[in-house]
């Protein structure tokens, strides 16, 4: 009965790293055209989880903790990398507009601009996807693991 009872418990522990990715589905719905928009489900997984199970065990509420605080500093790094490009892209239309910059070379420094925020905002999410399912597999095993690059917004 206790090694079921502790499975139970590994399995919500695992379950708090992968509710972040509840995410990845919804892309799915917006490419065939069902317009999908609910902001910062990286968080509202791991919380939702985390709350309901977190007195259930220490270990659920550690994991629960350790989720929730890379997710929110997944997002922040996130809002920081889109205000960076919002001030660049009005920079470069600011400069462009004093100097008199041609039409073509304006599209082709703000095109890069964007290619390069798309660039930056895929790495963070591709290292959300490859930490996530790691810390899933370290937290089923029972073995701890600490997301790097992490703030601590909640104390373990």
């Amino acid at each position: 009965m206790r090694e079921n009872s502790n499975k139970q418990i590994r399995i919500w522990a695992m379950l708090c790293h992968l509710s972040a990715l509840l995410w990845i589905p919804l892309i799915f719905l917006v490419f065939i055209g069902i317009p999908v928009y609910l902001p910062l489900l990286n968080i509202l997984g791991p919380l939702v989880v985390w709350q309901w199970k977190k007195s259930q065990d220490p270990w659920i509420d550690f994991q629960g903790k350790e989720s929730l605080n890379f997710q929110m500093s997944l997002t922040v790094y996130t809002l920081v990398v889109i205000i960076v490009s919002l001030f660049l892209v009005f920079t470069t239309c600011g400069i462009a507009l004093t100097n008199n910059v041609p039409a073509q070379q304006l599209e082709s420094t703000l095109n890069t601009l964007l290619i390069v925020l798309i660039i930056l905002v895929s790495i963070l999410l591709l290292v959300q996807l490859i930490l996530v399912i790691f810390a899933s597999v370290k937290a089923y095993k029972g073995q701890h693991y600490r997301y790097p690059f992490t703030i601590r917004f909640l104390r373990n």
